[in-house]
């Protein structure tokens, strides 16, 4: 059913799309036949191609100011919801109620008011009578066309771009407020979660659906993987679990057990277990798995001594710089660059070996002699 839908969907937005190039297309191409027949044609092209844009400009400008939408002011709306700006109704409601009540008597100005527009500009398009209402039509045309096409993609789109910046802007003040509180897990989950809505970094849940029916029921967030694994984390502290138990659940095989115990790792990093993590990390079983390793990772690391550090460290470079690894301007890289960013390569150079030429040179000097002892009764 869903596949469906988007199937419809996709072939609704391919009839649309190909409807306004077909409207488009035609005003150009009675343009370009009307330019044709005058004796100037390409000053006449030129100047018909800019009384287009023009038009198509200032219809644009009204349609975007009639569907720019408003917030929801009810106390039952959630906050940073938007409804479709109804001004283009009333305004109809408005013109309507004029036009009965004034009459069709009134409406001979229009015409007066359009030839006096034609007048003006048909110098533009050749000079000639014929230009002067062929003028009107081409303002008339494209000025109807980016009205209403203004109106439609502010009415569709600019109400879903501003709920996602609002619930961004939500997300990135969550993550600041979970920093304060030490959180640092959660606070990088938010932050990417924000950027994610920006359309700045790209997901990681490749199976949302066969994720959620693995993972425990979730009774306090919405449906979906993202919100069962931070309640899991926010649960971790009291759980009863140990360490080893976390493992064992990470080692159970599934791959809803294994994202479970990370969120736990996440949690509390005193039950994080570092072969887990790698194993999640270099051998995932989905980008959402190990999107949640490198969490977990990001936890760890002020607990890490240096020889468990440099393997952390070795595992998510070499899976940035694997091109079935990391994707590049993914959540993933993020996370990975972040904590590349924490582990210090001064930190992990080994101690520089003494050569074997070195060796020998020391070999070869002579050993330094012992003071010789003064000569009994004498002076030295």
């Amino acid at each position: 059913m869903a596949r469906v839908r988007r199937v419809g969907t996709s072939t609704l937005r391919t009839a649309q799309w190909a409807a306004a190039g077909v409207l488009a297309g035609t005003g150009l191409l009675g343009l370009l036949l009307f330019a044709l027949g005058r004796e100037q044609a390409w000053q006449a092209l030129g100047g018909g191609l800019v009384v287009a844009g023009a038009s198509t400009v200032l219809g644009g400008a009204l349609g975007f100011l009639f569907g720019v939408p408003r917030v929801k002011s009810g106390s039952g709306e959630p906050q940073g919801s938007y409804a479709p700006n109804t001004n283009l109704e009333q305004v109809s409601d408005w013109l309507t109620k004029v036009l009965l009540g004034v009459g069709l008597t009134q409406l001979g100005s229009l015409g007066e008011r359009l030839h006096q527009l034609g007048t003006a500009l048909a110098p533009a398009l050749g000079g000639a009578d014929s230009a002067v209402p062929f003028a009107a039509a081409l303002v008339l045309y494209f000025l109807v066309l980016g009205f209403l096409a203004g109106w439609l993609v502010t009415r569709l789109a600019l109400p879903q771009v501003l709920t996602d910046a609002d619930q961004a802007l939500d997300l990135f003040l969550a993550g600041q407020d979970r920093d304060r509180h030490g959180d640092k897990v959660g606070a990088d989950d938010l932050r990417v979660r924000a950027m994610q809505h920006l359309g700045l970094l790209g997901g990681s849940a490749e199976r949302p659906a066969a994720l959620a029916a693995q993972l425990p029921p979730s009774s306090n967030s919405p449906a979906g993987p993202e919100s069962v694994v931070a309640e899991v984390r926010s649960t971790a502290k009291r759980s009863a679990l140990t360490a080893d138990q976390v493992r064992e659940l990470f080692t159970d095989g599934s791959e809803g057990r294994r994202i479970q115990a990370l969120a736990l790792m996440q949690g509390d990093p005193s039950l994080a277990d570092l072969p887990s993590v790698l194993d999640a990390i270099e051998h995932p079983r989905s980008g959402f798995e190990q999107y949640h390793a490198l969490l977990a990772a990001r936890g760890l690391l002020s607990r890490l001594p240096g020889a468990e550090a440099q393997r952390l460290r070795d595992a998510v470079a070499a899976q940035l710089v694997d091109p079935r690894g990391i994707p590049y301007g993914s959540d993933r890289s993020w996370l990975a660059e972040k904590i590349l960013s924490r582990l210090q390569v001064a930190a992990f150079v080994p101690a520089q070996p003494v050569q074997p030429a070195q060796l020998v040179e020391q070999s070869a000097q002579p050993a330094p002699s012992a003071p010789s002892a003064p000569p009994a009764g004498g002076n030295p």
